[in-house]
């Protein structure tokens, strides 16, 4: 059987899709995977170089994460997981291809940390928009912030207040017990935040920067793996999408807004410049 030296892995939810070739560039095997059988195929391989899915480093295979946007220049056909996995096994293997760089355990666990969080403010957004909506149908409108909110439940709880049919007081007063459950829980988040950073070395050192807090440091330090694949505060910039687009053509530059490239929860906290 010839030598396999690199694969291209597909990931999905249930069934990942796999390429496989030897040092030729020739195709050994196409096939499909369930995800319960991923791990046992791959220890049965050779050590050989692997294309996007992290999971199979601990079995001795070299792991190469890369973005998809530039894996998507290789596909040769129509999009589907075969040519994916074709294409990302070609990707991996071209000398100027950029990868990403493995992210560590705690780093994930602090990002998902962050993510639920963000995903909850969000959440609460949406509570308030909702209250403040269904209350203004009855002609009840408050000032904008959080004291707006407050008097609006205050109305919704006044069961002498006739404006409001008690169909649309129960509602509201769900909405209400929503939104103090989702602060609750946004202020707990922001508490393991703040644990999270004061045990980093990193993190507090990034604290140090004037406008930078526990919320922004933390999420750097989770997010870049290996800050030495920036060459330059530029390149970290780009990174996040904080740089002008570009159209430049004949010699001539023109430059853009932003890009709103690479990480937008990042470029978000850079921006309205969020600490705590």
């Amino acid at each position: 059987m010839q030598t396999i030296t690199t694969i291209g892995l597909d990931i999905a939810k249930s069934v990942f899709q796999v390429h496989g070739v030897d040092a030729e560039g020739n195709v050994i095997f196409r096939r499909q995977l369930k995800r319960r059988y991923v791990l046992a195929f791959f220890e049965k391989l050779p050590r050989c170089l692997v294309g996007i899915e992290a999971c199979v480093q601990a079995l001795g295979h070299t792991v190469r994460l890369m973005p998809p946007a530039y894996v998507k220049p290789y596909v040769k056909r129509h999009k589907n997981d075969a040519t994916d996995a074709e294409a990302i096994c070609e990707a991996v293997t071209r000398p100027n291809m950029r990868f990403v760089v493995t992210k560590t355990p705690e780093q994930q666990s602090c990002l998902t940390l962050h993510r639920t969080r963000h995903l909850f403010i969000r959440q609460q957004t949406s509570v308030i928009n909702a209250i403040r909506a269904h209350l203004a149908e009855f002609g009840i409108v408050a000032p904008v912030g959080r004291h707006g909110v407050a008097q609006l439940l205050g109305i919704a709880a006044d069961s002498n207040d006739k404006r409001l049919p008690e169909v649309a007081r129960a509602c509201v007063a769900a909405l209400g017990t929503q939104l103090q459950t989702l602060k609750a829980q946004i202020l707990e988040f922001d508490r393991m935040i703040t644990a999270w950073h004061r045990s980093n070395e990193a993190s507090r050192r990034l604290d140090d920067i004037p406008g930078v807090g526990p919320v922004l440091a933390t999420a750097l330090v989770a997010s870049i793996a290996d800050p030495k694949v920036f060459r330059s505060g530029r390149d970290f910039s780009a990174w996040i999408g904080l740089v002008p687009k570009q159209n430049s053509s004949g010699g001539r530059d023109r430059l853009g807004n932003i890009s709103k490239r690479g990480d937008r929860y990042l470029r978000s906290l850079f921006t309205t410049a969020r600490w705590l």
